[in-house]
């Protein structure tokens, strides 16, 4: 039985069986959602790992997606449950998938929903001609290979129903944002933190999200808090906003001064007509040299990966300080391994190749001294680093070798 205040109510009146998720019929949410609402942390914690893993499945969405939404928003907003800051964060993974999609620039959902519209449009057979070519114009057999695993995988009616549940869990969340405003006055700070990073995503907010966050700012205590309003400002907001969050540059936690670098640089690729000065650029070196590391409740941007971050909005800068941009990324890349370098290994080859991947490999000598430097650097990263298929695709985009030795041979280097 449920009440009107009850964050359930209304559970028992879909027909979830009727819907689908990752693993099929969806008649398994209505119990995780219930024990979310539990009081064994155990239960909780299994039921968010299944949830994450049945209609957020590595990144995808689904009918019961945007079904589940309503009933998340409302636990984040019941100040009698545990662990809110949870629903939200699922919230916003419903919404816009891994947020690394979507960073630096924030989320272009006019273009996202042209792009599906037009996907939409087209003939299937069209579709499947125009993947064709794309396997038959691959650079090298490698790539090749990549593509056609692809190709093999095309299903123009899954890709259809992926994308307009897609659209509509985005959709589905938006709907409750004027609800969880509020919460950037709730008592928890990690209910504030996931509240200002949940409404980062949704620009066509702002008019309603905007004023509350610069409120939060006024008042806030929690630097990680501080530092998660400023960049959801930043992806929100235009030069307006500029001077009130150059303000922050001068603050005396580094996640802080991260973040307001990171919100500048980003409306200064906007065509706002804000300035990005040299503090910027410095404070965003710096964190790539160096990365803040933020208490709790932590920064979800990125994954809380700050020198990643950095690393991207660092591209933002290219126009204005292309050689500095890229020496400070250079540094943050030789200073990191593993995952952590996929981020900025991506942003360095694209700040050293201009946005487009070279005609064929040029000789090494060929490259300019920080070109140079760059390949280096990639050389010689570790073996645990060299043996990720995500880093090895980074470099197949760009035409380098994806063998260590090979890249050390490319340039010059001992084996």
């Amino acid at each position: 039985m449920t009440t009107e205040n009850d964050p359930l109510a209304g559970l028992d009146e879909i027909d979830w069986s009727a819907l689908e998720h990752a693993y099929g019929a969806a008649d398994d949410v209505p119990e995780q959602l219930r024990a979310l609402c539990g009081a064994d942390a155990e239960e909780r914690a299994k039921a968010l790992h299944e949830l994450y893993g049945n209609i957020f499945h590595q990144g995808s969405r689904y009918e019961a997606s945007a079904a589940a939404v309503p009933f998340l928003a409302r636990m984040a907003a019941d100040v009698s449950l545990p662990d809110r800051h949870e629903a939200l964060e699922l919230l916003a993974a419903l919404a816009i998938g891994y947020d690394e999609a979507h960073l630096p620039g924030g989320v272009d959902v006019t273009g996202w929903r042209q792009e599906t519209a037009r996907f939409a449009a087209k003939d299937p057979e069209r579709i499947r001609a125009e993947y064709d070519a794309w396997v038959a114009e691959a650079s090298d057999e490698g790539e090749r290979r990549v593509r056609e695993m692809h190709r093999a995988m095309l299903d123009v009616d899954a890709q259809l129903r992926a994308a307009g549940a897609e659209l509509g869990a985005y959709g589905a969340v938006r709907q409750e944002v004027p609800a969880l405003c509020v919460l950037l006055d709730d008592g928890d700070p990690a209910v504030r933190a996931a509240t200002a990073y949940l409404l980062a995503w949704f620009p066509e907010e702002a008019d309603r999200t905007v004023p509350p966050l610069l409120r939060l700012l006024d008042r806030e205590t929690d630097q990680a808090v501080v530092a998660t309003a400023l960049v959801a400002v930043g992806l929100l907001g235009d030069a307006e906003q500029a001077g009130r969050l150059g303000t922050f540059l001068t603050a005396g936690d580094r996640t802080v001064r991260w973040a307001a670098a990171t919100a500048l640089a980003r409306l200064g690729s906007t065509g706002s007509g804000a300035a990005v000065g040299a503090e910027v650029l410095a404070e965003l070196a710096a964190a790539e040299a160096d990365p803040p590391e933020p208490g709790p409740p932590g920064i979800l941007f990125h994954e809380g990966d700050l020198r990643g971050y950095a690393a991207a909005s660092l591209t933002q800068l290219a126009d204005r300080y292309p050689a500095e941009a890229l020496d400070a990324v250079t540094d943050g890349l030789a200073a990191a391994t593993g995952p952590a370098c996929f981020a900025v290994a991506a942003a360095a080859l694209r700040l050293a190749f201009g946005g487009q991947r070279p005609a064929g490999l040029p000789a090494f000598a060929d490259l300019d001294h920080r070109q140079q430097r760059l390949v280096r650097v990639l050389a010689a990263l570790d073996d645990g680093t060299w043996r990720w298929v995500n880093f090895l695709e980074i470099l197949r985009a760009w035409g380098l070798p994806q063998d260590r030795a090979a890249m050390r041979a490319y340039a010059g280097m001992p084996a």
